[in-house]
């Protein structure tokens, strides 16, 4: 057996005495440490993602010493911290579309009417809505056309239902079977925000 063959390093139960020195992680960059850098702490303002390495003790000195907000007037942190709320994303106000109030805002559920109206509120137009195969095919089984609105499909729904009962139709199992296709296209009309 060869004693300074690389495997039998790996076997060894000791490492020499010169792998005992090396170090297994950073040196604290505080002037004059040498311990190892074992915690991070943040470089600061215009650093994001860029950490310092310090030992235990130095990072609680740096810590008790950090602001974010150091070289900052009053004004540029009360922006700063207004701006954290929206996670600093652009925001607008409300009853304007990309800061125009003129393009209004869509408001399908009527708060603006519910609220005494907003000013500046400008109903848009309903766009187009693309109509997919199921859709339509529920529409057929229903028997509505495909510009029907919420409350007639509603309303056809209801009738249908009373209609296709097995209550109503003395246990008559294909009345079940189209019972259970109506509710099946009203479901797909309702995920599909028909109604």
């Amino acid at each position: 057996m060869k004693f300074d063959s690389p495997l039998f390093d790996r076997i060894r139960v000791k490492p020499s005495a010169d792998r005992l020195k090396q170090r297994s992680c950073p040196a604290c960059q505080w002037p004059g440490c040498d311990r190892d850098g074992t915690h991070r702490a943040p470089k600061g303002r215009h650093s994001e993602g860029e950490y310092f390495l310090y030992c235990l003790d130095h990072v609680r000195e740096y810590n008790q010493s950090y602001n974010y907000f150091s070289g900052m007037n009053d004004a540029a942190i009360y922006a700063y911290q207004k701006d954290a709320l929206t996670g600093h994303r652009p925001t607008w106000k409300m009853g304007t579309r990309d800061g125009d109030p003129a393009k209004g805002y869509r408001d399908p559920f009527e708060f603006a009417q519910e609220m005494g109206g907003a000013e500046g509120f400008k109903p848009r137009e309903e766009e187009s809505r693309v109509i997919r195969t199921t859709e339509r095919r529920a529409l057929e089984l229903l028997g509505l056309e495909l510009s029907a609105t919420a409350e007639e499909i509603k309303t056809r729904f209801k009738e249908l239902v009373k209609k296709h009962h097995p209550d109503v139709n003395g246990g008559d199992t294909s009345a079940e079977d189209r019972l259970k296709n109506v509710i099946q296209a009203y479901n797909t009309l309702k995920q599909a925000g028909f109604c």
